[in-house]
């Protein structure tokens, strides 16, 4: 995976230790925790690339499905 040495190359000596200590009382490895929080990072990226699209106006049958399943009145 190129985007956890990525990680592990910018990360100082001191953010390292704190990672460490975050994984250790989390109870797993710091490479599966780096790789936990890549994973968590890319989701939430996911979602908010998601919810940046613009909603595309309905088509002229949907629109028109639309209107004709509406109650008269």
């Amino acid at each position: 995976m190129a985007g956890k040495d990525q990680d592990q190359v910018r990360m100082s000596e001191g953010q390292r230790a704190y990672e460490a200590k975050r994984a250790a009382k989390a109870g797993v490895s710091l490479e599966k925790w780096l790789s936990m929080k890549a994973q968590e990072r890319d989701q939430l990226a996911a979602k908010a690339a998601k919810a940046a699209e613009p909603t595309k106006k309905p088509g002229f049958f949907a629109r028109l499905l639309e209107r004709a399943q509406k109650p008269i009145g």
